[in-house]
């Protein structure tokens, strides 16, 4: 007979759900009746028809500990009551499993309990647990070290961060035509400051320049935070309250130093929730000012006639996709669909929607949890069944986790449509003061032509239009058919950008990615990751090497493309000359 090895952590873990568990957990942990009508409610149990992916199982998982240590019968016949602990390391490794890996925190479940029990609270006060001891997602706990370390989920340095504003401030100022338009950052007494999700600074610069284009248009006395910008919280995700304070207090601190009357969030379901409706009570802080999603400031915006719309520059048939923790732990659900109502010709329910609408699949920081990436795949045939039941050939949403998570389920499910902000369509609509002419062909600044950029692909027509697409704009393009050959080039060539593709034959783009960032000779070249596949979510949160400059999805949209080109182009330009003085 095998002798159980008792795990310390197990027995701190145990240590600590008796020290923390509360009166909300009480709630929560105590009144479930199983009277199973929160399975209907969970993709997980609707996409499998597995009975240990409804949302009462999961929960028990956790209500066990509740029935064996806290519930006075449970202490007596702990067995009679299903109670039962955590012993050994393999117990907690499921107990991983099921609070990480089988449950996005959604609380569509929560919606559908008679008693209202929340079991988004369980999963989130059982990850806390894990996640102290070190238990979770690699991804999760590289996160949660880059918002601790840099105060933001993608480890962007303020230098990074604010060369890329002065980047985008030319862009708008090209898009508006106007060389005084300008993004500030750090202005005093301005009326709005406004706190992004990192996404856009690294990944997506379109929905910050819309921002920027919204903000210009409407006149608005606005500012972006030095530091604090993040609206995010990998706290919300993981359990901690504590990093969940702190990045809520880098905002509200420099808000309040900075005199604005309000802070303005962009489109980010969880941002909106930790930053509006949890981190003032994590942080303790009564806040002088208040808190708006992007959402509601547009459609003041458009009500006081500061922005006028012409729906007819969005002419394809849009859905609205409602982000969870908007819809069902935020408030917003009427502001997007008024907005997409008035800058779009054809605007066509999801069903079910609002508050009983189904999950994106990547929430509760289930993007950054690679190991689970399969399972979040196969479970999301409800998601996209919901969106090909529209015929819509746009999805709109306000969260850019959901962007992320559809776009995943979106290119499994070959639905081939794109998903953008809400703000994107808004931006697109808007009609200038003097509506101007956009330029036929973007100009490239001098010291941009002739840059030679590697392109690694094994599709030859993705080569073929990169390639052509590139030398069209002033640039030297070669290319490479595979990792090996890509790896070679590069190190014989030296080029000033790479971009590489992920899914390839041989070393994969990850492998041809991580040689890049450990060889002396390549390290420095910055790399643009253009894919197809979710493999590439371990070079952004798995950070055992420095993360990819850039990101795109395929198909690919060929004014983003030279945005992202240009941008990474000029600033490892910018960081070379400072190396040079």
């Amino acid at each position: 007979m095998n002798e159980v090895v008792k795990s310390e952590k197990a027995a701190r873990i145990v240590r600590n759900f008796k020290e923390k568990y509360n009166r909300q957990a009480y709630l929560s942990l105590g009144v479930c009746v199983h009277c199973g009508m929160c399975s209907d409610s969970c993709h997980y149990y609707l996409a499998t028809g597995d009975p240990k992916m409804t949302p009462a199982y999961k929960a028990d998982q956790v209500r066990k500990l509740y029935k064996y240590h806290i519930d006075f019968l449970g202490r007596i016949f702990p067995r009679w009551v299903g109670g039962g602990t955590l012993e050994t390391d393999e117990d907690l490794e499921k107990l991983k499993d099921i609070v990480f890996g089988s449950c996005t925190m959604c609380r569509r479940c929560t919606f559908n309990c008679p008693f209202g029990v929340d079991k988004a609270l369980i999963m989130r006060f059982a990850r806390g647990l894990l996640t102290r001891e070190g238990i979770a997602p690699e991804g999760v706990l590289a996160v949660n070290k880059d918002q601790w370390e840099t105060g933001n989920q993608m480890g962007v340095s303020q230098e990074e961060y604010l060369e890329t504003i002065e980047w985008l401030q030319e862009e708008l100022q090209a898009e508006v035509d106007d060389p005084k338009a300008e993004i500030p950052i750090d202005k005093k007494g301005a009326n709005v400051v406004y706190v992004v999700n990192p996404r856009e600074v690294k990944y997506a610069p379109l929905s910050l320049l819309a921002a920027a284009k919204i903000f210009y248009v409407a006149k608005e006395n606005w500012t972006m935070p030095s530091v604090g910008w993040d609206n995010t919280s990998f706290g919300l995700f993981s359990g901690l309250d504590d990093l969940g304070a702190h990045i809520g207090k880098l905002a509200y601190d420099q808000a309040i130093k900075l005199g604005v009357n309000k802070m303005v969030l962009s489109e980010c379901g969880h941002g909106f929730r930790a930053t509006k409706w949890e981190a003032p009570n994590w942080a303790g802080m009564d806040l002088p000012f208040p808190i708006e999603s992007f959402l509601e400031t547009m459609v003041d915006y458009v009500n006081a006639g500061r922005i006028v719309l012409d729906p007819s520059k969005n002419p394809d048939p849009v859905t609205y996709h409602d982000p969870c923790n908007l819809a069902r732990s935020g408030g917003p659900t009427e502001e997007p669909r008024f907005l997409l109502k008035r800058s779009c010709m054809d605007f066509r329910e999801m069903y079910p929607n609002r508050a009983d609408n189904y999950c994106c699949t990547g929430g509760g920081g289930a993007l950054s949890m690679a190991e689970y990436a399969q399972r979040r795949l196969e479970v999301a045939k409800i998601k996209a069944d919901q969106i090909m039941a529209t015929g819509a050939k746009v999805v709109a949403t306000g969260c850019h986790n959901c962007i992320d998570g559809l776009t995943d389920l979106i290119r499994h499910y070959k639905i081939n449509i794109p998903v953008k902000n809400v703000c994107e369509f808004i931006a697109d609509a808007i009609v200038l003061p003097v509506e101007l002419p956009r330029l036929r062909e973007p100009v490239i600044e001098d010291f941009l032509k002739g840059k030679k950029i590697l392109v690694i692909d094994d599709e030859p027509d993705v080569i073929t239009f990169l390639t052509t697409f590139l030398e069209d704009h002033g640039f030297e393009a070669l290319a490479a058919h595979n990792g090996k050959e890509g790896l070679e080039l590069a190190r014989a060539q030296k080029p000033d950008l790479i971009t590489l593709d992920i899914s390839m034959p041989g070393k994969s783009g990850v492998q041809v990615f991580t040689e890049l960032r450990s060889d002396p000779e390549t390290v420095g070249v910055p790399v643009c990751i253009i894919t197809g596949v979710v493999d590439f979510r371990q070079l952004m949160y798995h950070r055992t090497v420095q993360a990819p400059e850039g990101y795109l999805d395929k198909p690919i949209n060929e004014e983003l493309l030279l945005m992202t080109v240009k941008k990474i182009i000029e600033l490892s330009h910018q960081a070379a000359h400072r190396q040079r003085d």
